[in-house]
């Protein structure tokens, strides 16, 4: 049994390694991309894209049918797009592993974690009076549910792309020369 511990630890090192090579990789992604500027826009689009679901979420049920698809879909497909787009511009800091991030990366993680978490707590608040007061049928409900759900996911993303400053070229191009 005293393999085991040193095995285990061996197998997270390695899988730690796979994911700091792979953030190498995606660190290179995009490179001019990596400005405030482009950061908000994307962040924009990713709101308007959060609310054309919640607003899709209260046409489930209505008259004429294609409401709720145009929203529903044109929310998830604009808003997946942003939200990856944002997830590499951002360095993955909102999910990578406490290993994976350096001093400053680490605190914006906790506190966009934390915020996300507020957020996401209230929208689940604002999802269950919704069910109980104003939807007419569980589904309606659920899928009002599902909309705060995947808009509070994005927070995090949301937070640190409109927040963080642009990157210093300096340190991006020592990431390119050690490649």
């Amino acid at each position: 049994m005293t393999e085991q511990p040193g095995r285990l630890a061996a197998y997270w090192e390695r899988q730690l390694g796979k994911l700091e090579e792979a953030e190498r990789k995606r660190a290179r992604r995009l490179p001019g991309w990596r400005t405030r500027k482009h950061r908000r826009t994307l962040v924009v689009v990713l709101v308007f894209a959060d609310l054309a679901l919640v607003a899709g979420a209260t046409q489930f049920k209505a008259d004429p049918r294609w409401v709720f698809p145009a929203f529903w879909l044109t929310g998830l497909v604009v808003g997946g797009f942003a939200f990856l787009t944002l997830r590499v511009l951002t360095g993955r800091m909102s999910g990578s592993f406490s290993r994976l991030l350096d001093e400053r990366e680490r605190e914006w993680r906790h506190r966009v974690t934390y915020i996300g978490y507020q957020a996401l707590s209230y929208l689940m608040l604002i999802a269950m009076c919704y069910g109980l007061v104003v939807a007419d049928t569980p589904e309606s409900a659920a899928m009002m549910l599902s909309a705060l759900l995947v808009t509070g996911t994005t927070i995090p993303a949301v937070v640190l792309g409109w927040s963080l400053p642009d990157d210093d070229p300096e340190d991006f191009e020592e990431g390119m020369g050690n490649a």
